[in-house]
């Protein structure tokens, strides 16, 4: 019994962990880029089309890198329940 409550607690553990960088890269993404360090992509990186990348970033990128963190967190997640749920398989084996 502790051993199902112990994967259950690492189990949240890893996902929580998980969820918090996956919220701290959204974070990073969407406000640094689009409005901490808009000035300075502008300057810095190449153009997107006709408009500056930190212009760019504020109004499309943002959306584009949550759609694909969307993406890896619905893919690291399913890995995560396989991994397990093979594991309490494996325990209600026993």
């Amino acid at each position: 019994m502790t051993m199902k409550l112990q994967n259950r607690s690492d189990y949240h553990h890893v996902a929580l962990r998980f969820l918090l960088g996956m919220l701290s890269i959204w974070f990073i993404l969407s406000f640094g880029c689009a409005i901490l360090w808009r000035d300075w992509l502008d300057v810095h990186m190449p153009p997107i089309g006709h408009a500056p990348f930190g212009f760019w970033m504020a109004q499309q990128g943002s959306i584009l890198g949550f759609v694909g963190l969307l993406i890896i967190y619905a893919i690291a997640m399913n890995r995560l329940d396989h991994r397990y749920l093979e594991l309490k398989d494996r325990e209600d084996a026993r």
